[in-house]
Formats: structure tokens, C-alpha cells, sequence
């Protein structure tokens, strides 16, 4: 009988992320900041932070994820608003959205700009 070798992506270690990731999640957690960066006009830098102060240290499994279940925007928007009055938040689909003031909502904090999670810099 023939060896039979699995091979298995490896988790990668970014320098902007604090988490393991395979290059599918890689790929997904950066749409996720480009959506933060086109939507709310902030830098990069702030977008991978606030990634980085929700995600740092949980178990992100190889593509596709359960995360990936939503697009991109949806993870975007709840890393930077707080829910409405009525727990609701926007999810980047325009029918989903209908109701939803985004005007109206709050801007969570960004992280502390001596915190760890600034991985980047402006």
C-alpha cells in the first residue's frame, strides 16, 4: 500500500490581524475592512482595529466559515454601529435596510489608540 499525505492549509498570522487565519478568511476579513473603509470613510488602520477588538483570540475555522454565512457588509456595519432602538442594525441589502435611519445610529468607539489592536498605522 501507497502513503497517502493530506495536506492541510495552514492558519496564517497577519501582521495586521490578531487571529489565525486559512487564506479564505484572510481574504473575507479583508473585504470586511474594505467595506468599512468605503462605507463609513474610515482609515484602514481604524478598520482592522475595530476587526481586531471583536476578533482577537476566537477560533475562526477555515473557509468558509459560519461567518460566512453573511457578506462582508453585514460584519462591517456591526463593528461599527450600535444596534437601533429596536436591536436592529443594517446589513448592506437595500430591501433588508428599508427602515433602518443609519443617520440615526451611534458610532461605536474605536479601540484606544494605545491598544494592542492597532495593528497598522495611518
Amino acid at each position: 500500500m501507497g502513503v497517502v499525505l493530506e495536506f492541510v492549509e495552514a492558519d496564517l498570522m497577519t501582521e495586521e490581524f490578531l487571529m489565525r487565519l486559512d487564506e479564505g478568511m484572510l481574504a473575507y476579513f479583508r473585504d470586511t475592512v474594505s467595506e468599512m473603509v468605503a462605507r463609513f470613510g474610515i482609515s484602514p488602520a481604524e478598520a482592522v482595529a475595530r476587526v481586531n477588538e471583536r476578533y482577537q483570540g476566537a477560533d475562526i475555522s477555515p473557509w468558509p466559515d459560519l461567518m460566512c454565512h453573511e457578506l462582508p457588509e453585514y460584519w462591517a456595519y456591526g463593528l461599527y454601529y450600535f444596534p437601533d432602538g429596536d436591536g436592529r442594525l443594517p446589513t448592506g441589502d437595500e430591501d433588508d435596510d428599508e427602515g433602518i435611519d443609519v443617520a440615526q445610529l451611534a458610532v461605536r468607539p474605536a479601540p484606544p489608540a494605545d491598544s494592542p489592536f492597532w495593528t497598522l498605522s495611518d
